[in-house]
């Protein structure tokens, strides 16, 4: 199932079940306390917070997300990335863990044909009854795990609504990992759809992470979100997104400049998909109005392009590799997002400019690391100092 069909497919879903289909925020957000739009639910946070009461109770988006938390990971697992699209279904006070879990049961197994038996699903260490609503819909307890909050409570990461949650994984086989469930392989059991029951708000966290919840929501709601990257890869049999119809096309742009076929060594297939999903979160972020910086959203995008030239140079290719990388996303994805080829221009020129600076300081920086290196031998010192 193509990429188009997925999208077609949630959304017609959805808005057959009475949800409004609204359009995706641009990935600056309008709440000031977040950096970038890193959910589908950033744009209902009012709805959850109760200031304001929507038109609508039930709510389907497709959020353009971005999220550099797991940067390192991204090329290293076949489930990270920096910029995502989130397929969400919301509930304002409406419907709850019994609709919700019932509609997300009917989509995966009926709309996107997906077997029963590799469905395990993943529920809050004290949730009992999302656990029952799950073996009541058929799930056999075997295939039910309970985790803890750092894996199934779901915030914003700042002050704001947030609540237990059940997520929903595929089993893509002993090819990915060890058997055991979601509790012991991610890559294996590969999460695909997060179900997120709002119900409470939380305060400001410590640098541990830990945060307080200073009470309940005035209405129990809903926010969910199923990965599109997660779920074309499943569907499409891909061993990671960049193998999808996604990313395909800016893959094979990538090996046209490397001069050879992915995947290559392993630290050359984790460059490989570096540079191609860099390629794509660069192109999303100028597109919706981020430039580069020496701080703040701009650093984001600044440290993405700089991540992927170095890839690129790791692969050899010693040419201009963000204009052709980034314009192969606009090709293959701009029917879908026009701000994509509305932005061309702009995307070109600032990937450009910024790859020549890169690619400047670079060249000065490695002639002075292989002088102090040199001298380093020289006094037969295997250290370089500060």
């Amino acid at each position: 199932m193509r990429s188009t069909q997925i999208r077609s497919t949630f959304l017609d879903f959805f808005t057959s079940r009475g949800h409004r289909h609204f359009p995706s925020s641009p990935l600056i957000p309008s709440d000031p306390t977040l950096l970038l739009a890193n959910a589908g639910m950033n744009q209902f946070k009012p709805y959850f917070l109760g200031e304001v009461t929507p038109e609508f109770p039930r709510a389907t988006t497709i959020q353009k997300c971005a999220r550099t938390s797991d940067i390192d990971n991204v090329g290293r697992t076949n489930r990270h990335a920096t910029f995502f699209e989130m397929m969400g279904n919301f509930s304002f006070g409406d419907y709850f863990k019994a609709d919700a879990i019932a509609f997300a049961w009917e989509l995966l197994t009926q709309g996107y044909n997906l077997e029963k038996d590799r469905l395990w699903i993943t529920v809050y260490q004290d949730d009992d009854e999302a656990e029952q609503l799950w073996r009541k819909i058929g799930v056999p307890a075997e295939r039910i795990q309970r985790l803890g909050m750092e894996d199934n409570f779901w915030s914003m990461g700042v002050p704001g609504p947030c609540g237990p949650c059940s997520e929903v994984n595929y089993d893509r086989g002993p090819a990915f990992g060890r058997e055991g469930g979601p509790a012991v392989d991610g890559e294996r059991y590969v999460e695909i759809w997060n179900l997120v029951f709002m119900q409470y708000q939380r305060g400001e966290g410590d640098k541990k992470g830990d945060f307080p919840i200073l009470g309940d929501l005035a209405q129990q709601s809903i926010d969910t979100g199923l990965g599109l990257d997660r779920l074309a890869a499943i569907l499409q049999d891909a061993e990671n997104v960049c193998g999808t119809d996604l990313l395909r096309p800016t893959l094979t742009t990538v090996q046209e400049l490397a001069g050879r076929d992915y995947p290559g060594s392993a630290e050359e297939k984790v460059s490989f998909q570096v540079v191609t999903e860099h390629a794509r979160s660069i192109a999303y972020l100028i597109a919706d109005g981020v430039l580069p910086a020496k701080d703040g959203r701009g650093y984001v995008l600044r440290r993405l392009m700089r991540r992927a030239v170095r890839h690129a140079r790791l692969l050899g290719i010693d040419q201009a590799v963000l204009a052709p990388a980034t314009a192969s996303v606009i090709a293959n994805l701009g029917g879908v997002w026009p701000e994509l080829t509305a932005q061309a221009a702009l995307i070109e020129q600032v990937v450009t400019a910024e790859e020549e600076s890169f690619t400047r300081t670079l060249a000065q920086g490695t002639r002075l690391l292989n002088a102090a290196i040199t001298r380093s031998r020289e006094n037969r010192s295997t250290t370089l100092t500060g």
